[in-house]
């Protein structure tokens, strides 16, 4: 009897391990220590070459506009990311000004905005659907924090067609995002 519950208690905790690793299964990690911040990733994903753009993008090898960037901006001497707005007012300017800027063609809609408070740093979490020029849907998701004087924006993008089966994925990614 006492062997029967073992392995019963056994078999639930491996269930439960396994469950909860599943979200991130598949994941490897990026770290850039000199800018200061680190994630997940899918694996088979490679880097992208950019130029005058963001620090670092990674893309599928199959679907390749499905993507992760980072991009880092000066911000005032001493400004938090409480100082720059609220989660929806920032999701706002960041849909205004990088997401779909002026003359880009490209519409964006901020569908959700949280804060997520860890024990070092404050982190906002944005939601956008995207509509292109050529009437392509996508999704993006992105985290936002300051750090250092820097504005960290973090931004995974998939095509809307995909976004139901890749969204426990990519949330996984965009939440791992991290500065110090």
């Amino acid at each position: 009897m006492l062997r029967r519950i073992l392995v019963i208690l056994l078999i639930t905790f491996s269930v439960s391990l396994t469950s909860c690793s599943s979200a991130v299964s598949g994941l490897k990690s990026y770290v850039d220590s000199t800018d200061g911040y680190e994630f997940l990733y899918p694996n088979g994903w490679v880097p992208v070459n950019v130029s005058n753009g963001p620090d670092v993008v990674l893309h599928d090898l199959i679907e390749t506009t499905e993507n992760v960037s980072v991009v880092i901006s000066d911000v005032p001497q001493g400004k938090t990311l409480a100082d720059l707005g609220s989660p929806s007012e920032v999701g706002y300017k960041l849909g205004k000004s990088a997401i779909a800027p002026p003359e880009s063609g490209r519409e964006a809609e901020l569908v959700n905005a949280e804060e997520l408070a860890t024990d070092a740093k404050t982190y906002y979490l944005l939601e956008y659907t995207v509509k292109l020029p050529n009437q392509q849907q996508r999704h993006n998701i992105a985290s936002v924090a300051v750090s250092r004087g820097k504005l960290f924006t973090f931004n995974a993008s998939t095509p809307e067609r995909r976004w139901t089966k890749v969204k426990p994925t990519l949330d996984a990614v965009v939440k791992s995002f991290t500065v110090y």
